[in-house]
């Protein structure tokens, strides 16, 4: 059974630091790209960070670079989000994501943590 469970939301001040976890199982880890997106209530959901299957590429949003920082760990089959310098505009419902588009495409979704950042 494939599984993404996301852990290490919560409230946090404006300024403050977490760090998100995404722990895979029932699938092959190491061999898909994994992404970080987050939903704001009311807004399109976006994508905040990738990381690419051997952990060696990155990308980021424009809003998030230099503050968010995106790690994997194969033996662990988890993928991390170190979030610091928070803003209010940061919270949302973070869902980590899993896809492999060398056939057969496949592609898995977290059901999410939520991160509030407020005084």
């Amino acid at each position: 059974q494939v599984q993404l469970v996301e852990s290490g939301g919560g409230l946090v001040q404006p300024g403050g630091s977490l760090r998100l976890s995404c722990a895979a199982s029932g699938f092959t880890f190491s061999g898909y790209l994994m992404r970080w997106y987050r939903q704001a209530p009311g807004k399109e959901r976006e994508l905040v960070a990738s990381i690419a299957s051997s952990g060696v590429s990155t990308n980021y949003a424009d809003s998030v670079k230099g503050r968010f920082t995106i790690s994997r760990d194969n033996a662990k089959n988890t993928v991390y989000l170190q979030m610091n310098s928070l803003k209010p505009e940061d919270t949302a419902v973070y869902c980590c994501n899993a896809v492999k588009y060398i056939s057969p495409r496949m592609e898995y979704w977290g059901k999410g943590t939520l991160v509030t950042v407020s005084s």
